[in-house]
């Protein structure tokens, strides 16, 4: 085993926590947004989003304060492109979660033989945004027949 790098984990963990925070605005955003015939149940589908969004930005915050760090006030930055088609908005998620994905495995890079909790984190998030990735591509592909 290796000695944890502190700084950089907690720097990626606040990183990962304004990102889920982003999330948790981006996915309600969506939630309001969407309209047509298959509103309710793509409403429910983003609103779950956000949910856990904030979820995972409070376990990230724990774990950050385990460590002795300060958990963020601050969010990610969020990009608005005022395109809220369904395809639009999924395509825009696609692109969130790839970037969550990335950030957890930065996660699973610094932390990797240093902290058996941290590496089993960052490996079930890193499955929980593949999932999401892979759930939303195939809500898309009756759009964009992917």
């Amino acid at each position: 085993m290796r000695e944890l790098d502190l700084k950089t984990t907690v720097d990626l963990l606040n990183s990962i926590m304004e990102f889920e925070l982003a999330g948790v605005v981006r996915y309600t955003h969506y939630s309001l947004m969407v309209t047509g015939p298959n509103r309710i149940p793509i409403v429910d589908f983003f609103k779950a989003q956000a949910t856990e969004s904030l979820a995972h930005a409070q376990q990230v915050g724990e774990i950050l304060t385990g460590l002795e760090g300060h958990p963020s006030l601050r969010i990610a930055p969020i990009e608005e492109s005022f395109r809220h088609s369904v395809e639009d908005i999924l395509k825009e998620s696609i692109s969130h979660e790839k970037k969550a994905l990335d950030l957890y495995k930065a996660l699973l890079g610094a932390v990797t033989d240093a902290s058996i909790y941290l590496e089993e984190f960052a490996r079930t998030m890193i499955s929980q945004e593949e999932m999401h990735g892979l759930e939303m591509r195939k809500m898309l592909r009756d759009f964009s027949g992917l």
